[in-house]
């Protein structure tokens, strides 16, 4: 006869969660790293200024592969003219940008130095809503400060600095702070899900880091190109599964796509005909299942190319077509008026 489970007491339970969280710290911890820059003052031209004149700031980052490539914030790093990075046995390194791409508040580092650890990365798939979510980075110059908490929500979306909506992102109730930005967002088996981006002030317990699996392909272009040409249609959406007696109907091959929240004014997408509310399922022929899909599918080779753009809209299929523009380009018409 099978022995009764005897339930964990709240002590026992309390001892599990401070266990998993420190088993994920010590995993991931030394491949956290702090990171000071100095930026000449905006507008400012002519030989670099002294110490007094120059704005410094700090952030967080972590190594992610053996040779000393380092993942942290745009918004920490762009326009910087000198960038120091402390590693968690107190090496301190001067780093370069291999990489920038403010659209998605993403940038890569270098270093070279060796016995680097690197983190190891996760899946945004398997991220659920609910789970443990634990943050490290150095908030306020004080290196390594963990914080802990949960996936508070998926599939949100944030405006960067470069005006972009950064889609598909991971809203979290782990406490971050001013120099946190740039850190990693780690589940409980020490993998990151997301780097830790922002947080909505005077809010509390609304903070939001980038999936990871928009990280990966986001580091991956800037370190073979250093920047990231893209093409720009003006949507904000969030991926949604689709009911299987739709996607029969229309004899669709997704289960999923991407809900339109939000059109900008004067893109393409509007130029098409695109609503609020349609549901994208496809692009240039090619299956849209969620918002990375879309994202790698608009390449730089598809900007000033009509293509087709396969969308629902109440229940029904409708083909419209779209003209994608350079997002750098639209970055600016938008900046300009």
């Amino acid at each position: 006869m099978a022995q009764p489970i005897t339930p964990l007491s709240d002590d026992s339970l309390l001892d599990v969660y401070s266990r998993t969280v420190t088993d994920a710290v010590e995993k991931v911890g030394p491949s956290v790293v702090n990171v000071e820059v100095a930026q000449k003052p905006e507008g400012r031209r002519g030989p670099a200024p002294d110490r007094r004149q120059e704005a410094r700031g700090s952030g967080s980052g972590f190594i992610f592969t053996p040779d000393g490539f380092i993942l942290t914030n745009s918004h920490v790093v762009h326009r910087a003219e000198s960038i120091e990075v402390t590693l968690q046995d107190g090496r301190r390194l001067p780093a370069s940008v291999a990489g920038d791409d403010p659209d998605t508040d993403l940038a890569v580092l270098r270093i070279s130095a060796p016995d680097l650890q690197p983190a190891r990365l996760g899946d945004s798939r398997s991220i659920r809503p609910g789970q443990i979510a634990i943050a490290i980075g150095n908030p306020y110059g004080f290196q390594c400060t963990v914080t802990a908490g949960v996936v508070s929500a998926l599939g949100r979306s944030l405006r960067s600095r470069s005006g972009r909506l950064i889609d598909n992102v991971i809203q979290t109730d782990a406490a971050l702070n001013p120099g946190n930005s740039g850190g990693p967002l780690v589940n409980s088996r020490g993998e990151v899900i997301g780097v830790n981006t922002a947080t909505i002030l005077p809010a509390q317990g609304l903070c939001f880091a980038i999936a990871i699996d928009t990280v990966t392909f986001v580091a991956g272009r800037l370190i073979k190109d250093g920047a990231i040409r893209r093409g720009y249609i003006g949507v904000a959406g969030q991926d949604v599964p689709l009911p299987r007696r739709v996607a029969r109907f229309n004899r669709l091959n997704v289960e999923s796509g991407i809900l339109v929240v939000s059109i900008e004014p004067k893109s393409p997408a509007l130029g098409a005909g695109l609503q609020e509310g349609d549901v994208i399922v496809g692009y240039d022929g090619e299956p849209v299942r969620g918002i990375d899909d879309l994202h790698r599918l608009l390449t730089d080779a598809r900007v000033g190319v009509r293509a087709p753009l396969a969308v629902l809209r109440r229940h029904q299929r409708i083909d419209l077509e779209v003209i994608p523009q350079d997002s750098h380009d639209a970055a600016a018409a938008r900046r300009a008026g």
